[in-house]
């Protein structure tokens, strides 16, 4: 971004400037003849005082829900009409929704008071935006996020505002409204391009003014082109990425309620799977944000249907048709919006449920009307509550076909595809609802340090300052050509212009198949590789990533890069046959292997993520080392598939020289050769 003339910031600058200015100190002179200067006289008339969508209450009841300084300024500009307060209100309605502080600062509001005495010449207009500046400054200083709506035409008007939030520490965001001029004459809200062009205003931006458009913005937004959820959305992501919705319930309080309630209300016990904890976790710690627990019937057609999260509403009836027997718990709060704000559809393909048995199901619905909450139990713990039910039932096969693309024949099931036995094996009922968790979950197995939740990620990212985030999932040890590809993407990602792209290696760590590598060998395997420098642990964090396998290729792979969003994520990489699996009959792959990366790349609503294709590597026999495979001499490469590597281990031979390190080849060879 072109820095301005430093003049611009010395104390005299806005003396020099001044229309004011008559060679005396204005406060020396006489009252008589300091009426004389432009002041209220001169007010413009045409501007519109813009009613809050905020009221005072709402702004005193969130201030100070979350800790940590969070202050800074958005700095809308553009065109009159181009959607700046438009946008900006609505954005600060967003993030009181999320308990942040802010207040908006529109143009035409402050003309009504801070700046009441100034015209629209140049010189008033950057006295304007110098007021407003230093005001935007002051409530960031505070804490507060400021939202900035002025047309603000100059440059050097809006980087004296960046500037002096610059010096201060406070952070600055330019985004520029980029609306034609012939939308907003369109538009025309408060018909002043109609007098603008009549003649009965002067000097209007856009008319008989100019407006220099940024050269170097944070940030674009097309409101002639875009919708105004798809704007907020944009501007949320710059300010925060995607919003986390963690599920924990650590107030003693307000747990001791809860289990009060437990002892004086109907209620009922689960007890749950290993699996169905780890679905908790991955619901607890918001990696499937915005999902407020397990998915009511609603949200789990719009993932079987479309793939994607549409909106949190508990109910889904048609034109208001109400089921008999249907439990509500309150019929405004159930069927309207849930109070957490989407910001627009979310990528959700893999349902995230808690299927039940027909005698439990039974049982639950005979009592809805008594609004019972469910506790659910994981070896004689109680592990959270389930509450605001809805039961529904779990029309199984149909699952498998819509979330695998696939089906396996009963008489098949038990050695077939280990996914779908998983859901042949569930309940034939599913029940959803609003889930708390009293703690965090952890399984005591050496591994929990690195089970980071997304709002730890996002933090480490911050503190490391790295200006992007690439992340790396497999389920399978890592080899040289692995290695070769993350140091790859960060090269080009600082050919890019990032100055510190950080790798996040996300080991899944849920449930997989029996003859998958254990997460703690592959953790060890991968701590061998960051300490032999093959992977490269000053830019590399080493987390693990708790959601279980489904081998739903390239519907999962979707799952797995759109989780990845919550912690920060900036690109993902995706390889061959990701999420992928052999059909039991004959032993090719179930999807084809180049679908994962095509499908990803054209997926919905996964906003902000790049998707980086895995290119193929292979072991290069002439080089004696692992290399992007090369057409033009294959018959100079070998690929190492996974039967061979755990053929080579069980018999205590070693792979090719620089397929894998001798020290992390130990790790996968001694756990193959003590199965």
């Amino acid at each position: 971004m072109t820095t301005p003339t430093k003049a611009i910031y010395s104390p005299c600058y806005w003396r020099q400037q001044s229309q004011f200015e008559d060679n005396e100190n204005i406060m020396a002179q006489s009252p008589r003849k300091r009426l004389r200067l432009p002041s209220v006289f001169n007010m413009a008339t045409n501007v519109t005082f813009q009613q809050h969508k905020v009221t005072r209450e709402d702004r005193s009841n969130v201030l100070g829900r979350y800790s940590g300084y969070r202050g800074c300024t958005l700095w809308f500009t553009g065109l009159s009409g181009a959607g700046k307060t438009t946008i900006a209100f609505a954005l600060e309605k967003t993030l009181i929704k999320l308990g942040i502080p802010s207040y908006s600062l529109d143009g035409d509001n402050v003309r009504h008071g801070l700046c009441r005495n100034l015209g629209f010449s140049k010189t008033d207009r950057a006295e304007n935006i110098r007021r407003v500046g230093e005001v935007a400054k002051l409530f960031g200083d505070s804490g507060m996020v400021v939202l900035a709506s002025f047309i603000s035409p100059f440059k050097v008007d809006r980087d004296f505002a960046r500037r002096i939030h610059e010096q201060d520490n406070i952070p600055f965001f330019e985004i520029y409204i980029n609306t034609s001029l012939e939308i907003c004459e369109a538009r025309d809200p408060k018909k002043l391009y109609k007098k603008a062009r009549a003649g009965e205003i002067k000097e209007f931006t856009g008319v008989d003014s100019a407006y220099e458009p940024p050269l170097e913005p944070d940030l674009i937004l097309n409101s002639g082109e875009e919708t105004e959820i798809e704007s907020i959305q944009k501007a949320m992501y710059q300010l925060c990425g995607q919003p986390i919705r963690q599920l924990f319930e650590f107030n003693k309080e307000e747990q001791n309620k809860l289990i009060e309630e437990i002892g004086n209300n109907l209620n009922f016990k689960i007890e749950i799977s290993e699996i169905d904890l780890q679905w908790i976790q991955v619901l607890a710690e918001g990696w499937a944000s915005p999902l407020a627990g397990f998915m009511r019937e609603r949200q789990y057609l719009q993932c079987l249907h479309f793939g994607q999260i549409f909106d949190l509403k508990k109910k889904c009836q048609i034109n208001g048709e109400r089921k008999e027997g249907d439990f509500n718990c309150d019929e405004e709060e159930n069927d309207g919006e849930d109070q957490f704000p989407m910001l627009g559809p979310i990528n959700q393909t893999i349902p995230i449920v808690l299927p039940i048995f027909d005698n439990q199901a039974n049982l639950i619905k005979s009592k809805l009307s008594s609004k019972p909450k469910i506790q659910l139990i994981f070896k004689n713990k109680l592990i959270g509550i389930l509450k605001d039910i809805e039961i529904f039932p779990h029309r199984k096969k149909e699952r498998i076909h819509r979330q695998f693309g696939h089906f396996v024949e009963e008489k098949e099931i038990e050695n077939g595809h280990p996914g779908i036995k998983l859901i042949m094996e569930s309940g034939d009922w599913l029940v959803g609802g609003d889930l708390k968790v009293f703690e965090r979950i952890i399984y005591n197995d050496g591994l929990d340090e690195y089970r980071k939740t997304p709002s730890e990620l996002k933090q480490i990212f911050e503190e490391k300052q790295c200006d992007c985030v690439f992340a790396f999932q497999l389920r399978n040890p890592i080899h040289n050509g692995h290695a070769l590809l993350m140091s790859k993407t960060r090269e080009e990602l600082l050919l890019k212009g990032y100055k510190n792209p950080m790798l996040l290696l996300h080991p899944l760590g849920g449930w997989t198949k029996d003859d998958d590598v254990p997460l703690n060998i592959r953790i060890k395997q991968h701590l061998a590789l960051l300490e032999n420098g093959i992977i490269n642990k000053e830019w590399t964090i080493l987390s693990i990533f708790p959601s279980p396998m489904c081998y739903a290729g390239p519907t999962e792979v979707q799952w797995h890069a759109r989780a990845r969003l919550t912690c920060g994520v900036d690109a993902y990489i995706v390889g061959r046959d990701p999420a992928g699996i052999a059909d039991n009959l004959t032993g090719d792959s179930l999807y084809e292997p180049s679908h994962g990366a095509k499908v990803l790349s054209m997926a919905p609503a996964l906003p902000g993520l790049e998707i980086i294709p895995f290119q193929v590597a292979a072991y290069d026999k002439k080089a004696g080392c692992m290399a992007f495979f090369d057409e033009k001499r294959s018959e100079d490469f070998q690929f190492i598939s996974g039967t061979m590597i755990r053929k080579l281990a069980k018999e205590g031979k070693n792979p090719p020289k620089g397929f894998m390190p001798e020290n992390a080849w130990k790790i996968i060879a001694s756990y193959y050769q003590n199965l």
